[in-house]
């Protein structure tokens, strides 16, 4: 499965994003099919296939999106994901940093509510998700404590946000 992810540092199609609706069209037909032909998305979006082209080159050297092919983790091995939610001692920006760079963490979030941080973790088994969170995150230094929520069934996961 292919997908397009759109930055979320990107503004919404609201008048105040520096990405125009030609972009956004295009971005939407990459999000349907990353393979989708560039001569096929300048047929839906009114342009040649080489303005086509430069514009998806144009959005990847912006970090506008990123072009990806997306696994379901179950299907490939991966048989436990959870969320963890962290609460930092002193300054986030280091243990954030950290767990950006563990190879098993798909996503880090600084946040304001109940955690500082908030991370995705995919794992091969329960044994990988306790080895994880007991000796590779809360060994992290300035992390003070850890909630765990795994996850029993995933029923919804899309990447068509940021343009509709």
């Amino acid at each position: 499965m292919h997908s397009v992810d759109v930055a979320r540092d990107s503004k919404k199609a609201n008048g105040n994003s520096s990405i125009d609706a030609v972009s956004l069209a295009i971005i939407e037909q990459l999000q349907e099919d990353g393979r989708r032909p560039y001569a096929a998305i300048g047929k839906a979006v009114g342009l040649s296939e080489a303005a086509v082209r430069q514009r998806v080159q144009k959005l990847l050297d912006q970090g506008a999106m990123q072009i990806v092919a997306v696994t379901d983790p179950l299907t490939v091995g991966f048989m436990r994901q959870a969320m963890v939610g962290i609460n930092v001692e002193g300054d986030v920006e280091p243990v954030a940093e950290a767990l950006s760079h563990l190879e098993e963490v798909d996503y880090v979030v600084v946040t304001a509510g109940s955690f500082d941080l908030i991370v995705e973790i995919v794992c091969e088994d329960d044994e990988h998700l306790l080895e994880m969170i007991n000796k590779r995150i809360r060994t992290l230094p300035g992390v003070r404590s850890t909630e765990s929520f795994v996850y029993l069934k995933l029923r919804k996961q899309t990447y068509t946000w940021g343009t509709r």
